[in-house]
């Protein structure tokens, strides 16, 4: 692999490259020279507005948390990580956040777009849980339960070995997903974590040589600072985790054999340098970066430069640009049929999503009176954009179904 071609991939890992990109889409789309959406800037304050108000009916107080998958594990108001802590009590600090970097890598894969059909049943409490919060209880449950572990006398952490052995019927199981009770993508979500089974393995650095586990990257990130040194970057965090996951993500663009991830191509960017073309957007990366950086507190470091990450760029985020106008499609017709994660239709919509979540955040905190380091934006999404985006998608259609249909392979979304 020659120079150029590091240079690319490692440029397309980066938080920067994300915005860049969408910026570039964006300005074309202010200049109306995309193809499938105009952006309508007058709806900005609209928008604002609506999400404070989403944020000031979970929020009162302001006292915001990280938009991670550790809010879904609360869902029903259910104690189950009091419940972890418990169980955990007589491990070490290092030990601990290994297990829940291991529980929130394990669930944030299992985690894209579940379907409008599929719930889940918890036994524990007799609660019936759907969509993202209904995977996120599921996967706690299975994590419990010893389903990720070849160790029987340690049920709490996910390896190399049963990752890489799981099997269908198994996962369905957990899931309890069949025919009466489909769930989107599920051999996609196997496939995922049949794959970083095997890249564990491949990574020793990162995961560890004894036993390779996703928990082994909470040590490495930890010991990575020096003495004295107790602060970490967000996107050192998203940079381990794009370096050492990279190959699972199935059918993705490649440099040289390596595997981008969530980049996908649009044919208005001009391509005169190798990463020209490509948009990254590592939507599901960084939404596991933002669950990572609990644990890393936890472990006494303090996470900076949290706008450095991105808003995520998926369903909820998106359908509320859409839904609230600040996004408009120019034919009607894109929202009667499905669409492929890496069409046209998709990219662009993901990469206005992007830079309109940075505009409504900038706004908010304008109208708020509150400093970035005040209202993060990963404290905007969870207050939030996400929630504002359900919210308004139950308020225009039954079920609360995005307004873009998405060909969903378990992987994306």
């Amino acid at each position: 692999m020659n120079n150029l071609e590091l240079e690319a991939i490692a440029y397309l890992r980066t938080p920067s490259a994300i915005r860049e990109k969408c910026d570039r889409l964006f300005n074309l789309a202010c200049e109306d020279k995309l193809r499938y959406f105009r952006v309508d800037l007058t709806q900005l304050d609209k928008a604002a507005n609506y999400v404070i108000e989403v944020i000031r009916q979970q929020y009162p107080d302001f006292n915001i948390p990280f938009h991670s998958r550790w809010r879904h594990f609360e869902v029903g108001e259910i104690p189950r990580l009091a419940e972890l802590d418990k169980i955990l009590a007589q491990l070490t600090p290092i030990d601990k956040a290994k297990v829940k970097f291991d529980l929130a890598i394990i669930s944030v894969l299992l985690d894209a777009g579940a379907g409008a059909n599929w719930e889940y049943y918890e036994q524990e409490t007799g609660q019936i849980y759907r969509r993202s919060e209904g995977l996120a209880v599921a996967s706690f449950r299975m994590f419990c339960q010893g389903i990720f572990s070849s160790n029987p006398d340690f049920p709490f952490q996910a390896d190399a070995e049963a990752l890489s052995q799981l099997q269908l019927q198994t996962l369905a199981t957990g899931l309890q997903a069949n025919q009466n009770n489909q769930l989107v993508g599920l051999e996609g979500r196997l496939e995922l974590l049949q794959k970083l089974g095997k890249v564990l393995r491949q990574n020793t650095v990162l995961f560890g040589n004894e036993n390779p586990r996703p928990g082994n990257l909470a040590q490495y990130l930890h010991d990575g600072k020096y003495s004295g040194m107790m602060t970490i970057k967000a996107s050192e965090v998203l940079n381990a985790v794009l370096t050492g996951m990279g190959e699972i993500w199935p059918g993705r663009y490649t440099i040289s054999g390596v595997n981008l991830g969530d980049v996908w191509l649009h044919p208005a960017l001009q391509r005169q340098n190798l990463s020209d073309g490509y948009v990254p957007f590592h939507k599901l990366s960084q939404w596991l970066t933002y669950s990572l950086l609990e644990p890393l507190q936890e472990l006494g470091l303090e996470v900076i430069a949290l706008d450095e990450l991105t808003g995520l760029p998926e369903y909820r985020n998106g359908g509320f640009c859409l839904d609230i106008e600040l996004l408009q499609a120019k034919d009607r017709r894109i929202f009667l049929e499905s669409h492929l994660p890496g069409s046209e239709i998709i990219v662009e919509w993901r990469a206005l999503t992007v830079n309109l979540l940075d505009k409504i955040a900038e706004l908010i905190r304008k109208k708020l009176n509150l400093t970035t380091a005040e209202l993060p934006l990963v404290k905007i999404l969870q207050g939030g954009t996400w929630t504002a985006g359900r919210k308004i998608a139950t308020e225009l259609r039954a079920g609360g179904v995005p307004p873009i249909q998405i060909e969903s392979d378990g992987t994306v979304f």
